[in-house]
């Protein structure tokens, strides 16, 4: 099993198959790279080199009491692109992810960067505050930490299906295996890191971070996301 250790004493497990330019692949809350599998076999089978991590706390990482953070997940994938010597990268991020990738960016800059795909992202902001009135109000992140604190089993069998594949939508069929494989993914990981990573995903603020970027980015955004 590949992992690095972090300057903390974190070991962070990934994934590295094939050669060619690197994909690099942030999962979202509260998954881990395997939720990227079908993702990295497209683009192996088309030259690229793909990798992907498992965030602290999450799958096969070590499960930490602290450092749930975007500080911290930002460090940890900046740990894995030089210790894998990544450059010319492609960084990829989906939810929790693509604040990951954004606050990599904004903070170790783009010398090892050359594109960036933001998936149902959560940046810049997605707390409802003053100046961001377009936010979810703090009530609903609280729900979801009493939801996981109650029985986490149960919450990660509802929440994938119900509204985070959509199968909440009218004429939706809900596939029970990809519904089983979301709550494999979220109970490999720590109720810990699960339970701080809501508030790192919903309160941190991405703007500084997002003016920062200036490789070419594509953001994909529905308004169900």
């Amino acid at each position: 099993m590949s992992t690095i250790t972090t300057s903390d004493g974190t070991e962070i497990f990934y994934k590295d198959w094939g050669t060619g330019q690197p994909i690099v692949f942030s999962h979202g809350w509260p998954l881990s790279a395997d939720d990227w599998d079908g993702q990295m076999l497209f683009f192996l089978s088309k030259g690229y080199r793909v990798i992907a991590h498992d965030r602290r706390g999450h799958g096969r990482s070590t499960q930490t009491s602290e450092g749930h953070d975007m500080d911290h997940y930002a460090a940890d994938l900046a740990a894995l692109t030089e210790h894998l010597d990544l450059h010319d990268a492609i960084h990829v991020g989906h939810s929790t992810g693509g604040g990951e990738v954004a606050h990599y960016i904004g903070v170790y800059g783009e010398a090892r960067v050359a594109r960036a795909i933001l998936i149902s992202a959560v940046p810049p902001l997605m707390v409802q505050t003053e100046t961001n009135p377009g936010g979810l109000p703090k009530s609903v992140f609280d729900g979801l930490q009493a939801a996981l604190a109650a029985n986490r089993s149960i919450f990660y069998r509802d929440l994938p299906a119900g509204p985070f594949y959509g199968y909440n939508r009218d004429g939706v069929e809900p596939s029970e295996p990809v519904i089983q494989n979301w709550w494999r993914q979220g109970m490999m990981g720590g109720a810990k890191a699960h339970y701080d990573g809501i508030v790192a995903f919903s309160q941190t603020d991405f703007t500084e971070d997002l003016k920062k970027i200036s490789v070419p980015t594509l953001v994909m955004h529905g308004e169900d996301d």
